[in-house]
């Protein structure tokens, strides 16, 4: 189905109010950053972005049916052009071919969109992450004149950039081509060089609410009612998420999850304990940031029951009964302790720290001997 329009997109009007001003009065910044959860659609207003400032019948909008608008649409299933990308480069590429073949989607000369590079289709990396050859090859390009009227390179993921490499793409950010968009989008502004963060216009994406995702997902998928709004929950305000979501999956994720705070919490079964941790590591259905959004997803919900916050809302309202009982063996401080250690975990996973030995650690830190929480509160 052929976009007609900014209208089309769903939430953060402020955002879409602000980028068609920018197109009205040709004051387009040379970078802009997108922040906000995976699935809120991040990448899909910088490819609507693109076929505005590109459209050959508007210009603060886009019509969806030019030439133009038509090329840069396909770039809304990125996934598609990735396995061409990688199919072309050859599943037995080495580190050399990587970088001297970089990962680049392109459907229309103007604009690109860089994806994290998984290196292979059959056996992809445990990290995929964009690389210096994305990087160099946008810092050549980004200084040719556009055929159109403006060239737009899609940094999706930038958060998986090296830091070392990133400051490749920092020079492009110093002296910015005025013909030439850069949009990043990252979970995150603290995920990227502050020298980064400081050179774009930043835009953080809010989650939609529960109505919103209900409403797309009757619209784009033939689940039933009772599916929709369990996919609805489990995505917090994520519609992308909630569409591409095994709902049966996520909510087995999420009760392992759960589990294994409870087993820390009481220190009971150790063994099995630590075996859960080891299966949560080598889980390759879900990345390992994924992973952790889920922890951190039911620390924010025992967060609000151990703060005795009246008529708490709950992200995972399927486990509320699960969660009230644990509730009652731990404090806030506990949560507060935990929420510390998955950042800390997280931050180690991004320097390739080993991810079992970190949870098995976090996991005895927050045994009763260190919480302090054998028996039940009152």
């Amino acid at each position: 189905m052929i976009s007609g329009g900014f209208q089309d997109f769903l939430g953060n009007e402020r955002i879409v109010t602000a980028l068609r001003g920018a197109l009205r009065t040709g004051r387009v910044p040379h970078a802009l950053l997108f922040t906000g959860p995976r699935g809120v659609g991040k990448y899909t207003l910088a490819r609507m972005f693109a076929q505005a400032a590109n459209c050959e019948r508007l210009h603060d909008d886009f019509c969806g049916e030019c030439a133009t608008c038509r090329r840069i649409a396909l770039l809304a299933d990125p996934q598609k052009l990735m396995e061409q990308g990688l199919v072309e480069r050859g599943e037995s590429a080495d580190a050399a071919t990587v970088e001297r073949m970089p990962l680049i989607l392109q459907t229309h000369p103007d604009v690109w969109a860089l994806v994290p590079d998984p290196v292979r289709l059959k056996s992809p990396v445990t990290r995929p992450m964009l690389r210096i050859g994305q990087l160099r090859a946008v810092q050549r390009a980004a200084y040719f004149q556009p055929m159109g009227r403006r060239r737009v390179f899609i940094l999706d993921g930038a958060e998986t950039m090296r830091w070392d490499v990133a400051n490749v793409f920092l020079k492009i950010l110093e002296e910015p081509p005025g013909s030439t968009a850069l949009i990043l989008t990252a979970p995150s502004p603290y995920s990227l060089l502050p020298t980064i963060v400081s050179r774009c216009l930043q835009f953080h994406f809010a989650p939609l609410a529960q109505s919103a995702v209900e409403k797309i997902l009757k619209e784009k998928t033939s689940r039933k009612p009772a599916e929709i709004k369990l996919a609805a929950q489990l995505a917090e305000g994520s519609p992308g998420l909630a569409i591409e979501m095994d709902v049966a999956a996520s909510s087995e994720q999420r009760k392992n999850a759960l589990g294994i705070l409870e087993h820390a919490a009481r220190g009971q079964g150790f063994a099995q304990l630590f075996a859960d941790t080891s299966a949560l590591a080598k889980d390759r259905e879900s990345s390992f940031e994924d992973q952790i959004a889920v922890f951190y997803s039911l620390l924010t919900d025992l967060l609000e029951l151990t703060s005795k916050i009246t008529e708490p809302v709950l992200r995972n309202a399927p486990l509320a009964k699960e969660l009230e009982s644990l509730s009652k063996f731990i404090d806030s401080a506990w949560v507060l302790r935990a929420i510390r250690g998955f950042d800390e975990l997280h931050a180690g996973a991004r320097r390739n720290l080993n991810r079992q030995l970190g949870l098995d650690a976090l996991a005895a830190s927050l045994a009763p001997n260190s919480a302090q929480f054998a028996e039940p509160r009152s």
